[in-house]
């Protein structure tokens, strides 16, 4: 379809002219109506004398009365529409039948992008144009058909009408994002870099939301110019017939003859292996089908689908795997192409199970390089079999040697790091990961004590996605596994394993669920020991643990209280830190809510709450504060406690926070309520409440404590 641009601006030219004549004759000025009533007679016998557009209005009156004169011409009686009232009766109903033409195109023009996105979806991208196209010929300006159009385009490689459509979406549009997209998209396939790189840009100048896509649009282009410039050496140097690129084409025609003996393909993949050295080699290989080459033979084919027993066989899966790794090392083409042979993709996660060291290795060495930068991490994660792969990782951590442990964990942790790696493995998590770790904590040795802490760290980072951490958090298994390594760890040489299992358990425990009310009462025995262990990291995640169990098990709390937990929170709020404070604070705040002895034994230890009023000087974090107020609420309706408080700076530290400027309400809410509870017990307390002008403060916190 061929749109003039010249009609389209003219028409918005008129559209603008006529609006002005519009505001002067609806004018309450008589001289203001005149004069425009003039300029629309000009502009209508201009009009006639041209055709800016296809659509004309015929002024011309028929006389059906041929024997009778017009009566306007013997009395000199102005024709309506020539006066200014009914030019603007005429505008008026012009202007209302092109609203109702529009909106019959539009629903024309809406139906047809319905037909062009649905044979867009059955990737019939041809009969998608031609729906656009159609839909574009009852509506030229609306945008979303130009787009989508641009973008069957694209799927066709018809990428300058792309852009064309692209740019007149822009028109219709000037801050379309889509449009912005779609013509970075065809100008990367023109390999017009520059010109893409400013369309993309493009769309965070609009949308600054769109950062992180635009920043995966502009890593696209730099790879593709990478790649055409990588190519472009590499045929120059063999061109010039250097021996680097000589010996690469030559070891392949080698291995590309049929019905040779296993060991004279490891032979040459071994040779092959050693020929490649840079990046050049690297897509020397590619430019002359390396991977089809070397997947062509039948011993190799068999290598792949696994199909071995012997030996030989086996060195030779060993040395295929290490030819890959040498060719796709930093090389994201390779990758590319490697990954997108699904009988590679296949055999690499099945060698994982291998019994043979050199096999593991090998899959291992790869998929370090593999998993090393974001790009190899996506095209794995898009070409692999997750689950596979997940639970292979993890067995070579419980079951190989110490450099397999390391190099399974590294490329876990690499992958552990996506997003998109969570996400696909919610589903099978379960099956693919917990059984080996569980197995692990439950069998913590000399072997893997190296490895544990990392894999610890790894696992708690696979818990920041919630379906995965509810799935750890569900199974009971998962917490008996815990509590045993816990107890191992407790009371041997396993030190370095407790501080990041503590960290996963607060992490689990954070989300309530039964199988960790079940076990809460051994967690909180286990982490009350550890509040005298020596080291300060692990007293402050034994705290961090009792904060989050605690407040879903009665029991546990009768527990703690028991075994002093009351006296050595308030040793931790004398002289921790942040994350202490935070913890201990919360700690002692479901102890004393729970608790009558708690609070009895904190209002025995300091009678005056000077640990809690100091808290409240010191305008910590805002969750502090609120928990040290919910503290100080619980404790002064103890008999005397509000007595003994009379003449501190309780009301003013209280009063303060209730109608401070803290974010959220909880902290004001909990303050009101200490201050309530703090007058309700003793009354005189009100004088100095008075005194503050603190009554119309704490009248204006009633509503978020109701």
């Amino acid at each position: 379809m061929n749109i003039n641009v010249e009609d389209l601006e003219s028409f918005l030219k008129n559209v603008d002219k006529i609006s002005d004549l519009v505001k002067g004759l609806s004018s309450s000025d008589v001289d203001v109506q005149q004069r425009s009533a003039e300029k629309a007679d000009h502009y209508i016998a201009a009009l006639e004398d041209k055709e800016p557009c296809k659509t004309r209005i015929n002024k011309t009156r028929i006389n059906t009365n041929t024997s009778q004169p017009d009566p306007a011409s013997q009395t000199g009686i102005q024709d309506s529409s020539r006066c200014p009232g009914g030019f603007l009766k005429v505008m008026e109903e012009d202007a209302a039948e092109r609203s109702r033409t529009r909106k019959v195109n539009e629903m024309k023009a809406n139906a047809l992008k319905q037909k062009g996105n649905e044979a867009f979806a059955l990737e019939d991208y041809e009969a998608a144009v031609q729906h656009y196209s159609a839909g574009l010929e009852e509506l030229r300006d609306m945008q979303p058909l130009y787009t989508n159009r641009a973008q069957a385009y694209i799927k066709l490689g018809r990428f300058k009408q792309a852009i064309e459509d692209c740019e007149w979406a822009l028109k219709c549009d000037e801050r379309c994002v889509k449009a912005f997209l779609h013509m970075g998209r065809a100008r990367l396939a023109l390999r017009d870099y520059n010109q893409a790189r400013s369309s993309y840009r493009m769309m965070v100048e609009i949308d600054p939301s769109k950062a992180s896509m635009v920043q995966e649009c502009l890593f696209q282009v730099d790879q593709e110019e990478q790649r055409e410039e990588q190519e472009r050496h590499a045929w120059e140097e063999m061109e010039r017939g250097e021996e680097k690129a000589r010996r690469v084409p030559q070891l392949l025609e080698k291995l590309s003859r049929p019905d040779q003996i296993p060991l004279y393909y490891c032979g040459g993949l071994q040779l092959l292996a050693q020929a490649i050295t840079d990046c050049s080699s690297q897509t020397v290989f590619r430019l002359n089908n390396g991977f089809s080459v070397v997947n062509a033979s039948p011993a190799v084919s068999r290598c792949l689908s696994q199909r071995w027993t012997d030996p030989g066989s086996q060195e030779l899966c060993a040395a295929l795997l290490q030819l890959w790794r040498v060719v796709c090392d930093g090389n994201d083409e390779n990758h590319k192409l490697l990954l997108g042979c699904r009988s590679s993709s296949l055999s690499i996660v099945l060698s994982l199970a291998s019994h043979n060291e050199a096999v593991v290795g090998g899959c291992l060495e790869l998929l370090c390089s593999l998993s090393r930068t974001r790009n190899g991490r996506n095209l794995a994660i898009d070409s692999l079999n997750l689950h596979m792969l997940a639970a292979g990782l993890v067995a070579c951590v419980s079951k190989q040697t110490l450099r397999d442990s390391r190099a399974a964990l590294t490329v876990l942790q690499n992958f552990a790091l996506e997003n998109k790696f969570r996400l696909q493995l919610r589903a099978t998590f379960n099956t693919s990961v917990g059984p080996h770790f569980t197995s692990i904590l439950r069998n913590i040795t000399p072997s893997n004590r190296g490895v544990l802490p990392s894999l610890l760290s790894t696992i708690d980072c696979m818990a920041s996605d919630d379906v995965i951490r509810q799935v750890l958090a569900d199974g009971g298994g998962c917490w008996e596994s815990l509590l045993v390594a816990m107890e191992r760890c407790s009371c041997c040489e396993y030190r370095e394993v407790l501080y990041p299992l503590l960290g996963l358990v607060i992490k689990l425990s954070s989300r309530p669920s039964t199988a960790m009310q079940e076990h809460a009462v051994p967690l909180s025995r286990g982490c009350v020991d550890l509040l005298t262990d020596t080291d300060g990291g692990i007293i402050t995640r034994a705290t961090g643990v009792l904060s989050v169990v605690l407040p879903h098990s009665p029991a546990a709390v009768q527990l703690a209280v028991q075994a002093g937990v009351v006296s050595t929170m308030r040793r931790l709020l004398k002289s921790s830190g942040q994350t202490s404070t935070r913890f201990a604070i919360k700690t002692l705040a479901v102890c004393t809510a729970a608790s009558t002895p708690a609070r009895q034994e904190l209002l025995a230890a300091d009678k005056r709450l000077s640990v809690l009023r100091g808290l409240l000087s010191s305008r910590p974090e805002e969750v502090v504060l609120g928990n040290a107020a919910l503290v100080l609420a619980h404790c002064v309706g103890e008999e005397g406690a509000a007595s003994s408080l009379l003449g501190t700076d309780v009301v003013l530290l209280l009063l303060r926070l209730a109608g401070g400027d803290v974010t959220g309400t909880s902290a004001q809410r909990n303050a009101a309520i200490a201050l309530g509870t703090l007058c309700r017990a003793e009354p005189r307390h009100m004088a100095k409440l008075r005194e503050l002008h603190g009554l119309q403060i704490l009248h204006s916190c009633m509503k978020l404590i109701t």
